[in-house]
Order: structure tokens, then sequence, then C-alpha cells
């Protein structure tokens, strides 16, 4: 039986065994995922497998099992590869079937040749996604995802920092993939050591086209000159690996910014550098359909964007590395049932810590954590149900208090950002996708997030100005982000909607100019004579093991389910019509929907997937506050907030 270093190390060893088994059956490539699917569940052996999101790509070894948790930011049109070819020596005429799934480059012996006219070759389609870290992760995320029952040998697959690679490829039509891709090689100087190692995944070419591989964020200017490949996070100062990810079964199911976790075979062969230098100048140019800011932009180097031939995927449900990945699984429901034993108890200390961030306003962290646990469960139409941006007016002027409140929140779930409103901001910023039909790669935006981003928009800083026309675009893209939980992604000559869920949080003075679906007015009952020394404390003072619970917490809560029974449902519309009754003129529709939305977070801020009675009276007394807050504030000040 192969040991763990074979499937680890060395994945194609299993593949080939497999491979030589099976052929001519087609069944081989269900074998090869059902072997890797089966040796992934034992033992926690996924923690064995490195990461990229931990492990630098030059301390990997090549063509050995990875795996990468990450967000799609861009997917690419379909590309033919060889699933099966066959090799031929001129010599004795001894032929020999191979595999090309997995591979970029094609695998053949001294003195082999492509046949091009073999009836055993096969034709086959992959899908090439562009995926990035998840934007915004939080380094306690990073920190506990690397260090999670690592065993010993969780490092066998690392290798010393290898050599740099300047990749490139030639995209080809249909017709040329099966004339260039399987072409044997004619370079004699080609077959050394494992033979046509330099050749193309479809053959012994010279290195031509690779793939039809397109890494939709790397702008590069001139073959001449290499400046910083631009790796198209959405989010400024993100870092991390970009990948190119080959997706072989099922890539229907994955769409535009699903965070998946991958298992696959990782590429960086310094035959992807080939065409991309100045002698792919020469090359016809009827040889290549893609424009020169296509070639450029579609083949970074190997070294700096690996390639993973997928061997796994699953679209996660979250990421946070402190819950089990899949809930619905036997050993998950335990987990879920003991934590929700002590829930009580980790509210309070939460609503308390939460309070002290606040500076004393127990209402706002009551707020808070309604919004933290929230979620768009539904969508109705057009309107996305579940979502609730919290708008906290009152909020000190001074950048340190929402700063502050951003990294506690930092501390606390697993991906956010922290947008300062400013006019600069709002006028330079890229907040919207838009297609580079010249590059043919979907340029990121600060607006490409993944699901149950916390976004912290900080509108203290916005003083007087003039909003340009890009200003005006991203207001605009960012209302439309909370009222609809949409974003309009630029296509030049049309608009795609793209849904999000992403949870925004506005801290202002006055009202927030966005809309928002609840305004509380800060009263803070604590003024600290230094802000910042406060604020730092308050993150110190508390236990690490105390901020698991937190972050567990805020977590399981938005994926529980939730009902209202028909008796309850009935009870609340009595009520309602009795509140019109009393008060026709302040009581709306809007009124009732926020109190379910509060009634209905309450309820599982206490681990209640049911509605009671006692959480909507409870509903109703937080809305009472709060509205009499804001009345009063009014009075105060003589204008609306």
């Amino acid at each position: 039986m192969p040991c763990v270093a074979d499937w680890l190390n060395n994945p194609f060893s299993i593949v080939q065994g497999i491979f030589a088994q099976n052929v001519p059956n087609s069944d081989w490539e269900k074998k090869v995922t059902d072997y890797f699917k089966e040796k992934l569940k034992e033992n926690n052996a996924t923690n064995w497998v490195p990461s990229l999101n931990d492990v630098p790509v030059h301390y990997l070894k090549p063509n050995s099992l990875v795996k990468f948790r990450c967000m799609v930011q861009d997917m690419f049109d379909p590309e033919f590869y060889m699933g099966v070819y066959e090799t031929v020596d001129p010599n004795t005429n001894a032929r020999v079937l191979h595999f090309g799934k997995y591979r970029d480059v094609a695998e053949c012996g001294p003195q082999q040749e492509i046949d091009l006219n073999s009836s055993q070759t096969v034709t086959l389609e992959r899908q090439t996604f562009y995926c990035v870290p998840v934007p915004g992760e939080s380094a306690w995320v990073k920190e506990i995802s690397k260090t999670k029952g690592k065993p010993c040998g969780a490092s066998q697959a690392r290798v010393s920092p290898s050599t740099s690679y300047t990749p490139s490829r030639h995209k080809r039509s249909y017709e040329e993939d099966e004339d260039m891709d399987l072409h044997p090689s004619k370079q004699k100087e080609q077959h050394m050591g494992n033979g046509c190692s330099g050749g193309d995944i479809h053959g012994c070419v010279e290195p031509k086209r690779l793939e039809t591989e397109a890494s939709a964020g790397h702008h590069l200017i001139s073959p001449n000159c290499s400046p910083p490949l631009d790796l198209n996070f959405p989010l400024p100062g993100e870092k991390g690996p970009a990948c190119l990810v080959k997706v072989y079964e099922s890539w229907d199911s994955f769409k535009v910014n699903d965070v998946l976790e991958v298992y696959g075979i990782l590429s960086v062969d310094p035959v992807l550098s080939i065409v991309n230098n100045e002698e792919s100048s020469a090359l016809d140019p009827m040889d290549c359909m893609d424009t020169a800011e296509e070639q450029r932009v579609h083949s970074p180097p190997a070294s700096l964007v690996p390639r993973i031939h997928v061997i796994l995927a699953q679209k996660l449900q979250h990421i946070n590395p402190l819950l089990p990945a899949c809930l619905n699984e036997e050993e998950s429901k335990t987990f879920v049932s003991n934590f929700m034993s002590e829930l009580s108890p980790v509210r309070a200390e939460l609503l308390g810590f939460l309070t002290h961030a606040l500076l004393g306003d127990s209402l706002a962290a009551e707020y808070l954590i309604l919004h933290l646990i929230s979620t768009v469960y539904a969508r109705r139409d057009v309107l996305p149900l579940g979502k609730f941006t919290l708008n906290l007016s009152g909020c000190p002027r001074s950048c340190i208090f929402t700063e502050h409140l951003y990294r506690t929140i930092q501390h606390l779930v697993p991906a956010s950002y922290h947008l300062q409103m400013t006019i600069e901001n709002m006028n330079q910023s890229r907040f919207i996708p838009h297609k580079d039909y010249a590059a043919n790669r979907l340029v990121s935006g600060v607006l490409q997030l993944a699901s149950n981003t916390s976004l912290v928009v900080d509108e203290t800083q916005l003083e007087q100005g003039q909003l340009d026309t890009t200003g005006v675009h991203n207001v605009t893209a960012l209302g439309n982000l909370i009222t609809w939980q949409k974003v309009d992604y630029d296509f030049n000559y049309h608009q795609m909607e793209f849904p999000c869920n992403i949870n925004v949080l506005i801290t202002s003075e006055g009202r927030s100019l966005l809309p928002s679906d609840c305004q509380v007015h800060l009263q803070p009952q604590i003024i600290p004579p230094n802000m910042e020394e406060y604020m730092n404390s308050l993150l110190t003072a508390v236990l690490p093991s105390v901020l698991n619970k937190f972050r567990i917490y805020l977590s399981l809560l938005r994926l529980l389910d939730y009902s209202i029974s028909e008796e309850v449902t009935k009870a609340v519309e009595e009520d309602f019509v009795e509140m019109r009754k009393n008060d026709p003129e302040s009581v709306t529709a809007d009124d009732l929907h926020r109190t379910l939305l509060v009634a209905r977070f309450l309820s599982l801020s206490a681990g209640q997937t049911t509605l009671s009675r006692e959480r909507w009276l409870r509903a109703k007394q937080l809305e009472a506050l709060r509205k009499a807050r804001l009345q009063q504030q009014k009075c105060v000040n003589g204008n609306e907030l």
C-alpha cells in the first residue's frame, strides 16, 4: 500500500498506478478522486497537506499535493487538453499510453514521440479559475488555520526554495490545439532527463501553448521590463498567493466570489516560462489568437502564480477554523450541541466586551451583536431577507474610535474591511469590478468580497468636497450593496448583477448619508482620557480562549436555521394591528419588518431557532429604547438624525 509520502509527495505515482490498472476503462478518473477522498478522511489527514495560504510556493515540492483556501476572483473559457495520449518509440515501435489529466506538461520517455494519429487519443475539457486568498481574511484565521492540528510530519512536502520561473504560453483555437498541442517534439535538445519535459501537456512540443490558462490579474507592461505583477486582489495591501486553479469535474457548481478549499497537484514547471519572452515576437501571429495584453496578463510566472490541478474541491460554508467545515456531519452536531449548552454565559461576556468597546453603551452593544450575526437567508424577487445594515451615529469624529472599533470587530469575525469614506477615497478607489476586454480579465474592485465579510464604513472622515464621476459611481454602488445586497459589475456594454451577502456597519456623527436598516445613536457612558490606551487595554485584557468562544458564537449563529410558528405569527400580527391603532402615524410596515428582524436575531443570539412571545416583547422593548434615544437626540439638536 502507498505510504503517506507517496500520495502527498508524489500523487502522480498514485494516479499512474490507478491509470495503468484501469485503462482503457473510463472510470479510472473516478477511482483517483475516490482514493484521495478516502485518504483525506483518515486521521485528520487534511492537516498533513501543505497549504499555499501558509507556505511560500518556493518551499513546496513541485507536483506534490497541496491545498488552498481561496475566493474565485475570475473564471475563464474552458480549455481543451489531452486526457489520454499515446507515445511511440520510432526505433522499437513500442507504444505506451499516458494520462494528461492534472498536468501542464506532457510526459514521455527518451526517444519517444506522440502518435498524433493514435485511436487511443482522448481530448477532454477543463475549466480555469483565477483564485485569490479570501479578501480581508483576519490574521487570527490565518494563524489558527496554520497551526490547527499540525502533525510532526506535516512539512514533509516542503523543499528548499526553488528558482523562479518566467512562464508563458500560447493559446490557440481548438483545431490548432489538436494540431500543435499534440505535436511531437522535433527538437532533439528537449529529449533529456525524462524526455519531453519541455513539451506541452498535450505533447512533446517546444514549449508553445501550455493551456488556455488565464491569470486574471497580472499586468505586464513590457516583455523587456518587468514591473511588479498586479495580482488583482480586490482589497489594497493584500498579501498571499494567487493561483490558476484547474477544475476537471462539476465546475458549473462554482461561481465568481465563491469561497473554496481545493486539494490538488501543484504545478510550477519551468516550461511554463518559455513563450512570454522576446523570442515569442518571432512567432507567426496566426499561431496566437490572443492580444499581446492578454498574452502577458494570462501567462504570469508560475513561481508567483502557481497552477493547481484540482483533485477535490469544496465550497466552504464559512472560513472560521474554530468550527467544523460542515455542520451536517455527526461529529459536528456534537460540537454544536456542546457549544449551545454554554451559549448564555458566552453571550453575556460578549455583550460586556462590546459594551466596553462602545464606551459603556449597552444598547448599542446589543444591536451590534444582532448586526454581527445577521445574514441574508433568502431572496424574495429582488428583496434580500435578513440583511441588517447598522448605522452607529453619534461616533466621535476622532478616527481613533472607529479604527479601534474596527480592530475589535476584526478580532471577532473571519473576514472584514475598513473603508474610510473620504472624498479622496471615493474619487480614486475602484469599487466596482469591470471587464478589461483587451486583457480578457475581470479587474477586481473593493466591493468584490466573499460572502459574510464585515464591511465597516467610516463616515466620520467625510468632509466637504466635490465627488467626481468615479466618486458618484462608488457611492451609488455602496448604496446598492446596502439596499439590495448586490453589486453591478461593469462589462462596458452592459452591467451584470452579482448578488452578495455583506454585513455593513456605518459609523457617522449624524445620520449616515448612506441607507441603513437600523440607526442607533451612540451614548457614551465613559469618556476615556486616552482613547487609544483604553481600546488597546480592552483587547489585551480578554483571554484568547474567551476570544475564541466569541468567534465561534458569531460564526455559528449565522448558520442556524430559524422559523416562526403559525401561532406566534398570528400573535405578532394582532400585536402589530394594536400598535397601529394606538399610534397610527409613527408605526409603519417598515417598523414591523425591522422589529421582526430584531426578534429573529435576538432569538438566534440566545440559541433559540424559533420566535417566542418573550423574545418578541424584548425586541419591541429594544426598538422602543432605540427610537426614544433618536427622538431625544433630535430634540437636542433640533434636526433629524
